[in-house]
């Protein structure tokens, strides 16, 4: 949901340019260099690349550094992903031809491509030093602004948009992903909902699949569930829509239901061990045991999984196979000592075995590591004073 404009433009001087006889009798040279930049510049836009370059080339051998030339061989490298060499064309043309918005804007977006975002924001704010009104210059800013995580410039530069443009779909949909970036989970949610009021009748999947995963964050997990049903209608084998209902139901308790999301994920990726853990999670909370261990089972098969091996101890801990769980929660503890979750049920096995001084022993031994965990300082205490 990024902000991307038209690649293929033609400078508005171009467009308008004078092709009359008496033009051509008085600067033949100049008349035929915009020719050729027009010509150059309608292959851009058929996609026809190579006779784009022989245009513009053919203008460089009648005039060097010619802006046209060079700004039209760096976006047909640009058309191309090639942007290091695009970089090369824009840079020639503004040594020579310093304020050149268009391969500002080119150069700009080319070090977006590479993902070298402080780069892009001092080219495109060079550029609003001549066009500071460019709503697709400055979503682009803000945009990158977002992605090095300065909170406050990005949110100021969308804002801006929004002023100039109340409802820009860039900015808004921008603003929901700088709140959600930041964990800002209810600001996120109006500005993704103020969008798709926006587009009722043509809701984008990604904005329904969005606003879900901030009620899935918000653990509002029933709010959440209509957003990804809507998403599902748009398309039926949506990953993202069919995570976000089975693990919406599995935050309203509806094991069963969360199942059959997670199993409808398995039809299409039988190899996904996360999803095979989620779903042995939801069979095992449902009682059905069996079923759970062929899950996990069927993760560690595919590589070591700790969360499958949670699993698999804590249905040992409920048949009351205590051994096979502490067995299995120790080496738990060895694989990774600060995840609490482990030292709690081993400490609840030995409390199930009558085995007091174990228990205690296990809580102890995570604090002795410096880590500090409510949880586990409630367990204890309430292990100490008999109230367990």
């Amino acid at each position: 949901m990024e902000v991307f404009p038209s690649q293929d433009f033609m400078p508005k001087e171009l467009e308008n340019a004078d092709s009359s006889q008496d033009n051509i009798n008085q600067d033949p040279k100049g008349a035929l260099i915009a020719e050729l930049s027009k010509k150059g510049y309608l292959l851009l836009k058929e996609n026809k690349i190579a006779e784009a370059n022989e245009a513009f080339n053919a203008i460089l051998e009648l005039e060097d550094n010619n802006n046209y030339a060079l700004v039209g061989l760096g976006d047909a490298q640009r058309k191309q992903n090639h942007f290091r060499e695009a970089i090369n064309y824009y840079s020639q043309c503004l040594v020579h031809h310093v304020s050149n918005n268009y391969a500002l804007f080119g150069l700009a977006d080319c070090y977006k491509a590479l993902n070298q975002y402080p780069k892009a924001i001092e080219i495109w704010e060079q550029y609003l030093i001549h066009d500071n009104k460019n709503i697709t210059v400055l979503t682009r800013v803000a945009d990158a602004y977002r992605k090095i995580r300065n909170f406050k410039q990005s949110k100021q530069v969308y804002l801006k948009v929004l002023d100039m443009e109340e409802n820009n779909a860039y900015a808004l949909i921008g603003l929901g992903h700088l709140h959600y970036d930041f964990k800002e989970y209810k600001d996120a949610l109006y500005y993704w909902t103020k969008m798709l009021e926006l587009n009722q009748e043509n809701a984008d999947i990604r904005i329904l699949t969005s606003i879900g995963n901030c009620h899935r964050k918000l653990k509002t997990f029933a709010e959440g569930i209509p957003y990804f049903e809507r998403a599902l209608e748009i398309q039926p084998d949506n990953f993202y829509a069919l995570f976000g209902l089975a693990d919406c139901y599995r935050g309203i308790n509806q094991q069963f239901r969360s199942v059959e999301y997670w199993n409808k994920i398995l039809e299409k990726d039988p190899s996904n061990k996360v999803i095979l853990t989620r779903a042995g999670d939801a069979y095992r909370n449902t009682g059905d045991y069996e079923k759970a261990s062929e899950y996990y089972n069927k993760a560690l098969d595919i590589e070591f999984d700790m969360y499958a091996v949670l699993g698999l101890a804590l249905i040992s801990k409920s048949l009351g196979k205590y051994e096979e769980a502490i067995s299995s929660l120790s080496r738990l503890i060895q694989s990774d000592q600060r995840n609490y979750r482990f030292y709690i049920d081993l400490a609840d096995c030995y409390m199930k075995m009558n085995k007091k001084n174990l228990a205690i022993e296990t809580l102890e031994s995570f604090q002795r590591l410096g880590f500090r965990n409510q949880a586990i300082n409630d367990m204890l205490e309430n292990i100490v004073s008999n109230h367990y």
